[in-house]
């Protein structure tokens, strides 16, 4: 894909909206499993080292999801995903943050996350 417009971001994240709630808890429960099995680690009631591989799994598929669909991943903990476009001619990355309600911020495409604005 190109340039993702205001709108066309908005409906590919509502779109993969239930792909990152999914690939959020699946992190969460692999990186408990993987505490868990670590040397010395409190043993969990998600299970062990099979259900790790099944998350680890699971985790991988999610995210070739996300790339298949032309999002750029910039971040897993948080998540953080970026949406190329342009603001007045200018090359930016719509930016959606872990826990944003909405697709409401950008940056230009060579500043990064510290240039991070409102739309």
């Amino acid at each position: 894909m190109g340039l993702y417009t205001l709108a066309a971001a908005r409906a590919e994240l509502a779109r993969l909206r239930p792909l990152l709630d999914e690939l959020i808890t699946v992190r969460a429960d692999a990186t408990e499993l993987a505490a868990a099995l670590a040397p010395g680690g409190e043993p969990t009631a998600l299970g062990g080292l099979p259900e790790w591989k099944a998350c680890s799994a699971r985790f991988d598929e999610l995210v070739t999801s996300l790339q298949e669909a032309d999002v750029q991943i910039k971040g897993v903990a948080p998540l953080l995903l970026d949406f190329p476009s342009s603001v007045d001619g200018v090359p930016v990355l719509l930016c959606w943050l872990e826990g944003d309600a909405d697709l409401a911020w950008f940056h230009r495409a060579d500043l990064g996350f510290a240039g991070r604005r409102r739309l």
